[in-house]
């Protein structure tokens, strides 16, 4: 198994990269669909989005103990250009006319419709959610020498996920609910994300250990350019 100074690779693709990848992008867009829907979990009121997008920080954590966080970065601007063509693809679907006898519009516009606010807020806390989880990641593995990986992925998602939390909540709803209600919300949001990557630690040491031993590789980003815009390796 190899130790790397950086996250630098040949540039192959392999399979099991595009298979996390997948993954990757599928939680996100899923969740962004599901999420209208409001769940009561344990009393508290959440989002139905909750279930499946924390999938997307557990794989966001592979990508960056497994791939460095150069491959991180890529993959997650991957998710977000994939996200707005979504939102594009669903915006235009709602603006075109219905057939007469189609009954859906309304419904279609409910469930599907995303007002400019809404989506604003959710891809900023979406970018610099991920960013922040993966940055934090790939840096207490330097500092842990590659030890304790359980304490990097609860570590950087108590950050990314606060982050996403907090952005989402406050540009989505701020000045429309009281200031104690946004505070509580993005809390729960935060505590139950965070407990969701606690109890998925076991898998994710699973998915790392079997990657890492098929992928041969466990890059340390001692050289990394973690500026977010650059795209380059």
């Amino acid at each position: 198994m190899s130790r790397s100074t950086g996250s630098r690779d040949n540039g192959q693709v392999s399979l099991w990269f595009v298979i996390v990848t997948a993954l990757f992008v599928t939680s996100l867009l899923t969740a962004n669909v599901v999420a209208v829907k409001l769940v009561r979990i344990f009393g508290a009121v959440l989002p139905a989005g909750v279930i499946v997008f924390p999938i997307s920080y557990i794989v966001g954590d592979v990508l960056t103990e497994v791939y460095g966080y150069s491959r991180a970065r890529q993959v997650i601007w991957l998710g977000f250009f994939c996200n707005a063509l979504s939102v594009l693809a669903i915006w235009c679907g709602q603006v075109l006319p219905p057939a007469d006898f189609w009954k859906g519009q309304e419904a279609y516009e409910q469930i599907l419709g995303y007002t400019p606010r809404l989506l604003a807020a959710s891809f900023a806390a979406y970018l610099l959610g991920e960013f922040a989880n993966s940055f934090v990641l790939a840096k207490m593995k330097l500092l842990t020498s590659g030890k304790w990986l359980w304490t990097r992925t609860i570590g950087s998602t108590l950050v990314g996920q606060g982050l996403d939390s907090l952005v989402f909540i406050t540009l989505a709803f701020a000045g429309n609910i009281p200031v104690a209600a946004l505070v509580g919300v993005t809390v729960t949001q935060w505590v139950a994300k965070s407990a969701y990557e606690a109890v998925a630690t076991p898998f994710t040491y699973l998915a790392v250990g079997f990657l890492k031993n098929r992928e041969g590789r466990d890059p340390f980003d001692y050289e990394t350019d973690f500026n977010p815009l650059a795209l380059s390796r």
